[in-house]
């Protein structure tokens, strides 16, 4: 669950830290107290966006930091696959630092993306804004609301059927691509066939190309080879007379005869004589090489015509031989194909029906478990509302299937509503008003609550539109749902206010000639104050009062229930 809640330098707030506690945590305040900047405040921690104008004017930076307590341990696992461990004491710190030109994201401690920070809000709370309800007007946002409410038993198939779908899909994409006319395909075929032969003929051999530079690297220098191979000959021969054979040579003689004196220079004459016998070998294989060594014309005429055969057709085919033989392959299965183009595209079509008959298969099976949930799922939140006053409601969910595949399935399906006894059900497009979307949002949220993982849930001014007793009912619809979650609810309602299990109150003040929001924890005296301010307006008498306290007492006889 959320915490603790610390923002510094936003908007109107110089710092606020708050904790919050399990259950019904109700904020309230005056119109432009600031509600608004603290819900926008935790947006930012989870990712919102970002910019200079939030922060408060002349802060260097503006700070906000959510800590949350990770209890469930669905939760713990989420985190851990996303490589974010716990706190030792279970906990995780989400920050962020809005600096003028740059933001800083950190999860305990350690700096990380916003696609990172967004990923992670979506497993540890669910907001819900006044602009969610309107959400409910588009259809596609129905479907992906049955799904989440079945994700056990959906999901599996969802992505099977996005694998079929992607499968179709690339096989139509290659039929559609097939489909040539007689001209076309002849001219295609003709290009395939001449590139075909063109390397052919070239006859290419792997490792041919750098075997023939090395040949054509020697040729090209072989005067410059030649003339330093005689200097060496000389230098390490024994023709000249400070040749190093030699020089070699009279030196063996000479360790030679003075070993008649010490025998044990003998091993020292043993090690000359066999560096002169190398040396002796050295060039006599030496002059073996350059005795062969000869330049023909022809043949480097031969080897250069040949590389420049094998550089024409890299350069059209491929860097590399291997390149160009990988071409050659491509295009014989090409040119088999223009050839029996018929037979091929035959077998592409088999293949596509192949393709949508497998996706139709597990889509078929998809709309089976899609329409199971929804019944539940339909069920429950038609009880929901009547929970929040909807005394005569049926709610439904129409299946349509769709004419083309589609990748969430062949399922069109969206929810529809009768508010009233001899209404027929409709498209809740077609009837529900501001108000109405607003509770039915609030069932939803309640019935998605019993399968989601999600500690925390964020209602901001859900009681839009509504009042009385329909007040009273959404009031005890937030506490029942608060007895699973955490709740964060900001209301103008008192009948809600009531309800809560920690009631905070958000206020300007006047500072220094400034105006700062503050935020504090009220008591039960103090709560019953703010609910009188809500209820009486401008003149708080103590009939309101009684009414307030009246409507605590109420409250908790409701929550005992």
């Amino acid at each position: 669950m959320l915490q603790n809640l610390h923002i510094k330098n936003m908007a109107l707030i110089d710092e606020i830290e708050v904790n919050f506690e399990d259950g019904l945590n109700i904020l309230t305040g005056e119109t432009g107290a600031g509600k608004s900047i603290l819900l926008g405040a935790v947006n930012i921690a989870l990712g919102g966006a970002t910019g200079k104008e939030l922060l408060r004017e002349d802060a260097e930076y503006g700070l906000v930091e959510l800590l949350f307590d990770i209890r469930k341990p669905q939760t713990r696992d989420a985190l851990m696959k996303m490589d974010l461990p716990l706190l030792d004491d279970d906990s995780l710190i989400i920050s962020r630092r809005i600096y003028p030109n740059r933001v800083v994201n950190k999860i305990n401690g350690e700096m990380v993306t916003v696609s990172k920070l967004k990923e992670t809000a979506g497993i540890l709370l669910d907001i819900h804004s006044q602009h969610e309800h309107q959400s409910l007007l588009k259809k596609s946002n129905h479907l992906h609301i049955l799904d989440r409410f079945g994700h056990d038993s959906i999901e599996g198939l969802k992505q099977i059927v996005e694998a079929d779908y992607q499968n179709y899909a690339a096989c139509r994409e290659e039929y559609d691509r097939q489909q040539l006319d007689e001209e076309t395909r002849r001219r295609q075929m003709d290009f395939a066939g001449f590139e075909i032969q063109e390397i052919l003929d070239g006859a290419l051999l792997p490792g041919e190309e750098e075997m023939l530079e090395e040949r054509y690297r020697k040729m090209t220098n072989s005067r410059e080879i030649m003339e330093t191979l005689s200097r060496v000959y000389q230098s390490t021969g024994y023709e000249q007379t400070d040749s190093a054979g030699n020089q070699l040579a009279q030196s063996l003689s000479l360790i030679s005869k003075t070993s008649e004196y010490d025998k044990n220079l003998d091993s020292l004459q043993e090690q000359l004589s066999t560096i002169d016998s190398l040396l002796n070998d050295f060039n006599r294989e030496l002059a073996a090489y350059m005795s062969e060594m000869t330049f023909d014309s022809e043949a480097f005429q031969e080897v250069e015509q040949r590389l420049d055969q094998i550089h024409r057709l890299e350069a059209k085919y491929g860097n590399t031989i291997p390149l160009v033989l990988e071409h050659l392959e491509k295009q014989q299965a090409e040119y088999a194909r223009y050839e029996d183009y018929e037979a091929c595209r035959q077998n592409l079509e088999q293949a596509c029906q192949k393709a949508l008959d497998q996706y139709r298969l597990h889509a078929e099976e998809l709309s089976r478990a899609r329409k199971k949930a929804a019944k539940r799922l339909t069920e429950m939140i038609e009880q929901a509302l009547r929970d929040l006053n909807f005394l005569d409601v049926q709610f439904q969910m129409e299946f349509r299937t769709l004419e083309q595949p589609a990748k969430l399935g062949m399922d069109d399906a969206y929810f529809m509503i009768s508010t009233n006894v001899g209404e027929p059900v409709k498209p809740l497009w077609e009837v529900a008003s501001g108000g109405e979307l607003s509770r039915v949002m609030l069932a939803v949220k309640s019935c998605l609550a019993e399968v989601d993982a999600i500690d925390t849930l964020i209602f901001d001014e859900i009681d839009v539109g509504i009042s009385g007793r329909t007040a009273q009912k959404v009031s005890e619809q937030l506490s029942l749902l608060g007895k699973q979650h955490q709740v964060l609810c900001i209301s103008h309602l008192p009948q809600i206010a009531a309800m809560a299990d920690v009631h905070y109150k958000i206020e300007k003040h006047v500072t220094d000639g400034k105006t700062i929001t503050r935020m504090e924890r009220l008591s039960e005296e103090a709560s019953i104050e703010e609910i009188a301010r809500m209820l009486g307006g401008v003149e708080i008498t103590e009939t309101v009062l009684s009414s307030a306290a009246e409507m605590k007492d109420m409250a908790k006889r409701t929550k005992k229930y």
